[in-house]
Parts: C-alpha cells; structure tokens; sequence
C-alpha cells in the first residue's frame, strides 16, 4: 500500500510538473502573442520591443504588492492600464514611422526599459531583482499560503498540498487568455478594428476615408500592451521572483515569431505556433535519454536553440504565411469568403 501510495504520489507530482512548466508556460506566450497580434496582425505596426509592456506589468505587480500589501485582483488592472499609458507614450514618437524605422524604435524603447530597471536601483532593486512577490489569493476569500488562517486547506477542510495554487494559476492563466481573445474577436468587429485593417492594408488610403490614423496606431499600442501588462502581472505572482533578465529582446523575438509563424491576425494559428514553439522547447529540456545515446557529457540545452531555429526555417519553408495562411475579413458584402496570401502583398497573407 506504502508503494501504490508513493507511485500515485509521484505520477502526480509529475503531473503537475507537466502543467507547469507546459500548461501554464504556453498560455503565458499564448496571451503575449494574442496582444502583439493586435499591434502586428490587425494595425500592421511591426513592434520588437513588447517586452517592455510585458516587463512593466510584472514590476508594477511587484513593488505595490510588495511594498503597499495590495491584492492581485486590484494590481492586475493597475498593471494592465501602467502598461497601456506606457503603450501610448511609445506610440506618440512613432506616429509618422513605419517600416524599418517604426522597429529601430520599439527595439529602443525595450531596451530602454531593460536598462533603467537595471540601473534604477533604489526602486528595482538592479540586477538582483526583486523577491518576496505575494501570492494570488482565490477572490481575497482563501490563501494559498499554509500559515494563514483562511488557508484553502483549511477552508475546505482538505489536506494541504502545493498543487493547489499551480491548478488554481492554470486555470487563471486560462482565464485571461480567454478574455484576450474574446476581446480581440470584439474589437475586430467594431469601426476601431476595422480601422486597424484599413491601416494595415494601406495607411494612405486609410487617411483618404477620414480615419484618424493618429488615434487608430494609439489604441493599438495600448490595447496590446495592456495585454502584456496582464501577462506581466501574472509572470509575476507566479515566479515569485522578477528581475530585468527575464526581459530581454529575445523574449519580444520569440512572441513575434509565435505570431508570424502563426499566420498574423489568426487567434488560432498563433495558439497552435505557441504551442509548437515553447512546448517544443520545454520538451527539449526532458531530453534525458540523448545522454544515453551521445554519452553522459552531452548537454540537451546547448542544442535547444540550434533545434529551435531549425524548425523555425522548416516552418518557414513549408508555410511562408504562418500555420493559418488565409486572412478572413471582417466586413464583408453578401457572403463570407476568405482571402488566401497568394492574393495579397508578401508580408501581408
């Protein structure tokens, strides 16, 4: 009975490991790329810096949990709207930039991020980060935090177990990722996201049909980084733990690719992309058995990177236009037919 007892245990540890480190790890990037969508796939602003969203929501999370004890429920729209008022400082200087120019300068302005939390140290901590970030609690009622007294545990009147908090993450991270796209999927359909495609297709002609493109690029750069502060928040209450090392260009690298390889403008091939991309290289970390093969001094994580790009250009190879490769509109006259990349401009299917 002791060894059944201690198998169960162990297969659902592992698991929880799997849910993780896969479930809940996907469903971050999975809501990272779903903003960016809006900023790449509907407005057609190409964005390298939208860590720094994603870096602001998880640092407002942390200094006013950490310092004012103030609920996850309260900060993560506090970090949703921190990181749409820094989205619309970084859209005013890149009103009349596009192109090769409008990516020069977001790449910038992460960097810029990257380094004033590094150098910051009275407020960020520097390098070492900051620590101690407090938990989520279930709606302020219970805690996942065994020493309190409204402990989930004890609550319920159940025994107490750290798997509790991971299930409850998955299913907030679900949660969020839902609302992103429900959001998305409305936002596509009002006279604002139709405004974002016009500017896509073309901005000229955009300016020609009395669109403010002013207000139009604005609303994208917010509306998507207040996605990526609500992903930030969440990083944050998870890990514990922040420092300006989790935030660097190739985080924004990996979500872009996620949504070029998905198709842009598609809520599902990107979900798909996401699902490929950083599960796959989740998997690659539980490669123990190469060792077996290539000897016990062979490292699966020095080739994680060289697998990653490699698929990368396979993808890219097979399905030039992402995994979805057709472009639906939203405003149509009597029927619903979808556009094929084969039709429209390289870059653009």
């Amino acid at each position: 009975l002791a060894l059944y007892t201690g198998s169960m245990a162990g297969g659902f540890q592992g698991s929880l490991k799997w849910v993780d480190n896969f479930g809940i790890q996907i469903l971050i990037y999975v809501m990272l790329a779903w903003g960016l969508n809006i900023v790449v796939g509907l407005a057609g602003l190409l964005d390298l810096g939208y860590v720094a969203f994603y870096a602001v929501g998880a640092y407002a999370y942390a200094l006013l949990g950490t310092h004012f004890g103030l609920s996850f429920w309260i900060l993560l729209p506090a970090a949703g709207c921190m990181a749409a008022f820094w989205g619309v400082m970084l859209g005013f200087p890149v009103l009349r930039l596009r192109g090769d120019y409008l990516a020069i300068v977001t790449l910038a302005f992460g960097e810029i991020i990257r380094l004033v939390l590094i150098n910051w140290r009275e407020v960020t901590n520097g390098s070492a980060g900051i620590s101690g970030i407090p938990k989520v609690s279930f709606f302020g009622l219970m805690s996942f935090n065994v020493s309190d007294p409204n402990y989930i545990g004890k609550v319920l009147d159940i025994a107490a177990s750290s798997a509790y908090y991971k299930i409850f993450l998955y299913y907030l991270i679900l949660l969020l990722c839902l609302l992103t796209a429900f959001v998305t999927v409305r936002l596509r359909r009002l006279p604002v996201g139709r405004a974002w495609e016009a500017l896509r297709e073309d901005e000229i002609a955009c300016r020609s049909l009395g669109i403010n493109t002013t207000t139009t690029k604005l609303t994208a750069f917010a509306t998507g980084a207040m996605f990526g502060g609500f992903a930030g928040s969440f990083f944050a209450a998870r890990q514990g733990f922040v420092s300006p090392e989790s935030f660097v260009f190739l985080e924004s690298a990996i979500v872009l690719a996620i949504v070029v390889l998905g198709g842009m403008g598609s809520l599902g091939g990107i979900a798909v992309a996401a699902l490929v991309m950083i599960g796959g290289t989740e998997a690659l970390r539980e490669l123990d058995f190469l060792k077996r093969i290539f000897g016990p001094d062979f490292t699966p994580e020095l080739y994680r990177m060289l697998l990653f790009g490699m698929a990368m250009v396979i993808v890219m190879l097979w399905k030039p236009r992402g995994f979805v490769g057709s472009r639906e509109p939203t405003a149509f006259l009597k029927e619903r037919r979808a556009v094929s990349g084969s039709f429209t401009k390289e870059g653009h299917g």
